[in-house]
């Protein structure tokens, strides 16, 4: 009997040690990719036992995946609104809502310097954007190209990225001529080209947030990775990163 204990108690043990290690499950918009993993990076400099799966793709996909009961603890959205429809619908931890930036975009090319006539430069037969359907920053593309009276003169030329991530690798792979991309992924240390700032009055304020989701499993873990982005540090990364606070 004594021997049956032991060896519960060992069984027990263990599945608390697996429940230690499963990694806090994070859906990030691509225009993330590098500051957030370098946020990461620093967080677990502070949080040796942290473990971290981010997930980087569009914010409309992850916000249709979460609605189906994709299994994630925290969501970083291009688009704060996701996360508020996400509220709407029950989908989030109550009041763990945030906003973390303004995001912006920019024209960007691997080869040239890129401007506003650039667009309307005859040479330039390819122009990526990511899809307006499901990517935020697809959105602002297109609202920008309308606002400087350039989109019917463009729309063929359009190429759509599944993300703004994928966008910049189109132009980066030659798939496309220039790309408009967010800011965020043109500072990248890793990323080597120019880029043009379109006008902040040209599309709609991209104001980008998150929630800790319902379905978290460790939502005190999201939410100590959540401050930490808000902290003094982790807005420190961001702003180098080009996004502002928004306040």
């Amino acid at each position: 009997m004594r021997l049956a204990i032991t060896t519960l108690a060992i069984l027990l043990a263990a599945c608390a040690g697996q429940r230690d290690s499963v990694p806090l499950r994070i859906a990030a918009a691509s225009d993330l990719r590098f500051a957030l993993d370098q946020v990461a990076g620093a967080y677990k400099g502070q949080n040796p036992g942290a473990e971290l799966d981010i997930v980087y793709g569009s914010s409309g996909a992850f916000y249709t995946q979460i609605q189906n009961g994709a299994p994630f603890d925290l969501y970083f959205s291009a688009d704060a609104e996701y996360p508020r429809r996400l509220a709407r619908e029950g989908l989030t931890v109550e009041g763990s809502e945030f906003r973390y930036a303004v995001g912006r975009i920019v024209l960007w090319s691997a080869t040239i310097e890129p401007d506003a006539e650039t667009l309307r430069d005859p040479a330039i037969r390819k122009i990526a954007i990511a899809n307006p359907q499901h990517a935020p920053y697809g959105r602002a593309a297109e609202a920008a190209l309308q606002s400087l009276g350039l989109y019917e003169q463009v729309r063929d030329k359009l190429v759509l990225g599944e993300n703004v991530a994928q966008t910049l690798q189109f132009v980066q792979s030659g798939g496309a001529d220039v790309g408009i991309v967010a800011l965020a992924l043109a500072l990248a240390p890793t990323v080597h080209g120019h880029y043009w700032e379109f006008p902040l009055d040209s599309y709609p304020r991209m104001e980008q947030g998150g929630a800790i989701l319902r379905r978290s499993t460790d939502p005190a873990a999201a939410a100590a990775f959540r401050d930490f982005i808000l902290s003094p540090e982790g807005r420190a990364i961001l702003t180098r990163y080009g996004f502002s606070e928004g306040d």
